[in-house]
């Protein structure tokens, strides 16, 4: 589970399918109303309040965006509360978080390189798979790569999927940043065909 804070009210929340896997979580159950979910968002509040100060107390909203094969991007805001609402709030012991939650889904894969030489190497590998597509950012010190799902069909897709997310997992690291994120904030190195251009490039 990674935390970091993206403003003074809204931090995001990065969580494994292992993170999922090991407190009996399964994806769908993300925007169900269960202890087993209760229980895991009060322990990322409390990390989020003794890594980052982040004090979770009155209403939230809370965003929740599936990423295939890597895991969850949980964004939570914090809205302001009036006195009376925060009075009330200290006389609950239970149940002190007021969450609305959206759930989206996205079929992006993004993965993070820290050396260009990574990026080079794992570009010449998937360079068969994926001949097309792919978008290079460069982000906080490190190059990012998204790549959008395949149109291809089904069976093909999903085998093809798992490879190219093993070859990026071999040389870079799942990354739970935005294309929203990354085209305001950071800087597009090849905004298309990333992959043949780093190839071609580079070779």
């Amino acid at each position: 589970m990674k935390i970091e804070r993206l403003s003074t009210d809204k931090i995001r929340i990065f969580l494994t399918f292992d993170d999922l896997t090991e407190r009996g979580i399964q994806k769908e159950d993300m925007w169900r109303e269960i202890p087993k979910v209760h229980e895991l968002f009060s322990e990322m509040m409390e990390q989020a309040y003794s890594e980052l100060g982040f004090d979770a107390s009155g209403p939230l909203a809370v965003e929740v965006f599936a990423l295939p094969a890597q895991g969850m991007v949980v964004i939570v805001t914090r809205g302001k509360m009036n006195a009376a609402s925060a009075s009330d709030q200290l006389e609950e012991d239970e149940d002190i978080y007021e969450m609305e939650v959206t759930l989206e889904e996205s079929e992006m894969i993004s993965y993070a390189f820290s050396d260009f030489e990574d990026l080079l190497r794992m570009a010449k590998v998937i360079l068969p798979l994926l001949p097309e597509g792919g978008k290079l950012f460069s982000y906080k010190g490190k190059y990012i790569l998204q790549v959008e799902p395949l149109e291809s069909e089904a069976e093909e897709k999903d085998g093809r999927y798992q490879a190219i997310i093993a070859v990026m997992s071999e040389f870079g690291e799942a990354t739970s940043v935005t294309q929203a994120v990354l085209e305001e904030y950071g800087k597009t190195v090849i905004a298309e065909d990333a992959v043949k251009v780093l190839c071609s490039h580079f070779a």
